[in-house]
């Protein structure tokens, strides 16, 4: 897991991250030591933090994003949005790093951890039939096409993502059609399926891919800096799961700015416990378990208790007392969450974005590394989780006339010892010598 987190106002933004990334293994877990905050551009005021799968299709954030920063060289973009998109098509086009047969590989194993879903579905409902009385094949035909209909429905319902159309959806279709039908011969076996029943099939197929929906192993993106014609910086927050027919199936998340009107934002990312918890001044766990406890005393239990004891009232009279007691119980709740969030707000989350409004870009982040060192400490102290944040932690400042400026960066090599490191950062855009002269006549 991860801990990253943006401290922002209206001059500059800090961005901190830990570099524990961690395995699962068969005897438990191994942690190791990564790098999550890159420079996006070499040569404008943009940086970029990742959290959650630490590759994308098999390939290292790390070598995706310098990739990336190779072919921009010195292109800008008016707005961080801009960027942030133009960074998702290259995702999209790179054909070096995530060839059709990866996309396809892709394309395979998610529709076949899908339609294992559907499997176990259809054997439950087969299941619970057969327990019953002896089942017909048309029974189980039924079966198939009523869980495979309804799969179908859910998913129908869903938004489509903003970078796919019904068009794409067609192609995708048309283009994995026969790995379709190998996933549906692998996981169905001799299962009944009509053409009918196929057809959805494939539109599952399409729209698992299309649609909102999303697997728990995300890369999350967070996007920091400014375009040239911002004036203020602003974080862009995405998710992605992968590629699949040269399109990529992400979500944007959240966008974060300053403005004249919003001074100063702290937007953690990945693990966030500890960092709400300063903000707010209670851990959040605590504040689910306290109102979930709330919710049953005066929802159900309370409520129950007075009607018992109103003992002479007929059924219908103290089921409409019973009503009318959930009714002022719930009220109560919402008016109680309403005071703490007020309460929370003045006394502890706007004095603090009034002090960060005011800080010096030094100060951005010296406070984003202790938050970030705040979340590895409670990590490290507590015995019933894992210590899944830790080791150094990259601290970068993005400002809008000084650019990305490391603060601290951890080296897997001594920089005195690879001075052509240094030297050869920005050679791949000097001219290049020889040739005819390099374009230049020469003199009589």
């Amino acid at each position: 897991m991860t801990a990253e987190i943006a401290v922002m106002n209206k001059s500059a933004v800090a961005l901190a991250a830990d570099s524990a990334v961690t395995l699962q293994m068969q005897r438990g877990h191994k942690i190791y030591t990564t790098n999550k905050l890159f420079t996006l551009s070499k040569y404008h005021p943009v940086g970029i933090m990742i959290y959650g799968e630490a590759e994308l299709l098999g390939v290292p954030w790390e070598t995706v994003v310098k990739t990336y920063r190779k072919q921009l060289g010195k292109s800008k973009f008016r707005t961080l949005r801009e960027h942030s998109e133009d960074f998702i098509k290259f995702l999209e086009n790179c054909n070096n790093l995530f060839p059709d047969s990866v996309q396809k590989n892709f394309f395979l194993k998610s529709l076949g951890s899908y339609y294992t879903i559907i499997k176990e579905e259809i054997n439950k409902e087969v299941k619970q039939r057969t327990n019953k009385k002896k089942i017909t094949k048309s029974e189980i035909e039924r079966i198939v096409n009523n869980v495979i209909n309804k799969r179908l429905k859910n998913l129908e319902k869903l938004d489509r993502l903003p970078n796919f159309s019904t068009r794409d959806e067609r192609n995708l279709i048309n283009k994995y059609s026969n790995l379709i039908n190998q996933v549906k011969g692998e996981i169905f076996v001799k299962l009944p399926i009509k053409q009918a029943t196929l057809t959805k099939l494939r539109n599952i197929g399409a729209f698992l891919f299309s649609r909102k929906i999303f697997q728990k192993n995300l890369s999350g993106v967070v996007v920091a800096g400014f375009g040239y014609d911002q004036v203020f910086p602003h974080v862009i927050q995405f998710e992605i799961e992968g590629i699949v027919n040269s399109k990529a199936k992400f979500k944007y998340v959240k966008e974060h700015k300053t403005d004249p009107n919003t001074t100063a934002c702290i937007i953690p990312f990945a693990q966030a416990e500890m960092v709400a918890t300063f903000m707010e001044g209670v851990n959040p766990d605590y504040n689910k378990f306290l109102f979930k406890g709330l919710d049953i005393l005066l929802t159900n239990k309370y409520p129950n208790f007075i009607v018992e004891e109103v003992g002479d009232s007929s059924k219908k009279k103290r089921e409409e007392l019973a009503s009318k007691l959930k009714k002022i119980g719930n009220g109560v709740l919402d008016e109680l969450q309403q005071q703490l969030k007020n309460y929370k707000h003045k006394t502890h989350i706007s004095p603090i974005t009034t002090a960060v409004s005011f800080l010096p870009k030094e100060e951005l982040a010296v406070m984003a590394e202790t938050l970030i060192n705040l979340t590895s400490f409670k990590r490290k102290m507590s015995v019933d989780v894992a210590e899944t944040v830790g080791g150094p932690i990259d601290v970068a400042v993005i400002s809008k006339g000084d650019g990305f400026i490391w603060i601290k960066r951890k080296h897997y090599f001594k920089q005195e010892l690879n001075r052509q490191f240094i030297a050869n950062y920005y050679r791949e855009f000097q001219p290049q010598l020889g040739g005819k002269n390099n374009g230049k006549k020469k003199k009589k």
